[in-house]
């Protein structure tokens, strides 16, 4: 079987000599390649662990990488020549070992992925650094499985980076890399067979997380997107401003500021914020027809000022007349508002 190890490589050089002497190791009853994705200086230690490597060591150098280590792995299986490809990190925390195992599975030639899970029985996650960053992985895992439930309903552990995939299943064009969650934009955009393997996910043997607040942002923006299409950045922006909206609501009538004032005030704030989101964030798919950005304001504005008019008439007529408090009642209504500005948007 050929097979083409795909390994995006970022500050591991000291892991490259025993990485590659495992995977020798692990694949002698495979036609395989070994293909390292790197934006770093760590293609001066794969040339030289590639001229004494048993397996065929190939190097892709990006000087201006985009996707960040997705777009590196989708450029790695771009270049392959193996009919599959199994997608690992550099560091040594996805055991080479696990190469025939993932294999193994895919005898059946029914299915099209095959995942090493953390979260099946015999799995393991706890390679992870700490109580927080299993916390937050397990939010995530629960996060995207909710939000793509027929997509993910094969798979316990889509946050995984190590996993193999059927070249010829996946449409490369149609991804969108962003971030580090590679399988995730796998599963969501393509239909494909899924398996699972159990792996223990080992500790850190050199390199450095990318976890971060930024990489937390693209996960989020990149389940928006595979959530609900062209109209992610609506999402996204519209529910940053529904919170905001009724914080400064809530805040200013702990201040004393009557309710309809305090809506009023709060409507123009978040009205205006989302207009410069947007605008910041160049979400293209909520901007409609090319204009000025005048032009794009006035026409914002507009619209959104006659909900948040109609909104806050609504409020006062509700509020007067029956015993819900203010807030309770601002937070329904921004979300009816927000489900009826989304349907609208979806027609388009």
């Amino acid at each position: 079987m050929a097979v083409s190890i795909v390994i995006p490589t970022y500050n591991v050089a000291p892991s490259i000599a025993e990485l590659a002497a495992r995977i020798s190791d692990a694949t002698t009853n495979y036609d395989a390649e070994i293909i390292f994705v790197s934006s770093d200086d760590t293609p001066q230690v794969i040339v030289h662990v590639g001229n004494t490597a048993r397996l065929p060591v190939r190097i892709i150098h990006r000087s201006t990488p985009t996707g960040g280590l997705a777009g590196a792995v989708l450029e790695g299986i771009a270049a392959s020549g193996g009919k599959w490809c199994i997608v690992m990190d550099g560091d040594l925390r996805h055991p080479p070992e696990m190469i025939p195992i993932l294999l193994a599975a895919t005898a059946s030639e029914h299915e099209d992925v095959v995942v090493a899970s953390r979260n099946l029985d015999d799995g393991s996650s706890g390679g992870l650094a700490g109580a927080s960053r299993h916390i937050v992985s397990t939010a995530a895992n629960l996060l995207a499985r909710a939000m793509l439930p027929v997509r993910l309903q094969n798979c316990t552990d889509p946050m995984t980076g190590l996993f193999a995939v059927r070249r010829a299943t996946i449409d490369i064009a149609a991804l969108q890399p962003r971030g580090v969650k590679i399988l995730l934009e796998i599963l969501a955009r393509n239909t494909v067979t899924v398996v699972e393997e159990p792996f223990v996910f080992d500790e850190r043997q050199a390199g450095l997380s990318r976890a971060d607040f930024q990489q937390g942002v693209r996960f989020v923006t990149q389940l928006a997107a595979l959530r609900f299409g062209h109209l992610s950045g609506f999402v996204t922006i519209g529910a940053a401003g529904a919170v905001t909206n009724l914080l400064i609501m809530a805040g200013l009538q702990a201040l004393g500021v009557w309710y309809i004032a305090a809506a009023i005030i709060s409507a123009a704030v978040t009205i205006v914020g989302n207009f410069l989101l947007q605008e910041r964030f160049d979400f293209r798919d909520l901007r409609g027809p090319a204009a000025s950005g005048c032009i794009r304001f006035a026409r914002y504005f507009a619209f959104n000022g006659v909900e948040a008019t109609v909104r806050t008439a609504v409020l006062s007529a509700v509020v007067e007349t029956t015993t819900l408090p203010g807030i309770a009642t601002q937070a329904v209504l921004i979300g009816i508002g927000f489900m009826l500005k989304f349907v609208h948007d979806s027609q388009r």
